[in-house]
Formats: C-alpha cells, sequence, structure tokens
C-alpha cells in the first residue's frame, strides 16, 4: 500500500484543519491520514495517507468530482494540488 502526500497552499490552516473528517471520507480506501501544516506558520499545507487503490485515486485526481473541488473549495485549499507517491 504505497504513501501519498498532497501539498498545497490554503487560506487560513485553522479552517483546512477543521476539515480533517470530511477529507478523511472524500478519500475512499485511505488509511493513516495525517494533516500537515507549515511550521513557520504559512499558509503551506498538507495530506498524508496510505492508498489501496493507486490507479483509482490517479483517476480521480485526474478528474476532480465537482463534490470534490467544492469540499476543497470550502476548506479554502488553494490549487494546484502537488502530489507524491512513496517510491
Amino acid at each position: 500500500m504505497p504513501r501519498i502526500v498532497i501539498t498545497h497552499a490554503v487560506q487560513d490552516a485553522d479552517r483546512w484543519l477543521k476539515g480533517k473528517d470530511e477529507r478523511a471520507a472524500a478519500l475512499p480506501g485511505a488509511t493513516n491520514i495525517t494533516d500537515l501544516v507549515a511550521m513557520d506558520g504559512s499558509n503551506h499545507a498538507a495530506v498524508a495517507f496510505d492508498i489501496d487503490d493507486l490507479d483509482g485515486l490517479k483517476t480521480m485526481l485526474s478528474s476532480v468530482p465537482p463534490e470534490m473541488a467544492a469540499q476543497a473549495e470550502s476548506h479554502g485549499v488553494i490549487m494546484p494540488m502537488t502530489v507524491y507517491v512513496e517510491a
């Protein structure tokens, strides 16, 4: 099961952190979900997780469903996102 890290900017880290449960629910098959914010207090954040269906995640991220895009916007996510996969 590969580890994934997605980084992006956010409008407000506290606001983004309040959406943790919704983020977890939007990532089917994801486990060990961890939210991270920049230690320097900047507006950079990341979510790290293990995923059981990497191809499914790639498909979802290549054409983000409207409800997921709306959720990201409501959490203050600023695009673009950068996705890393454990090598």
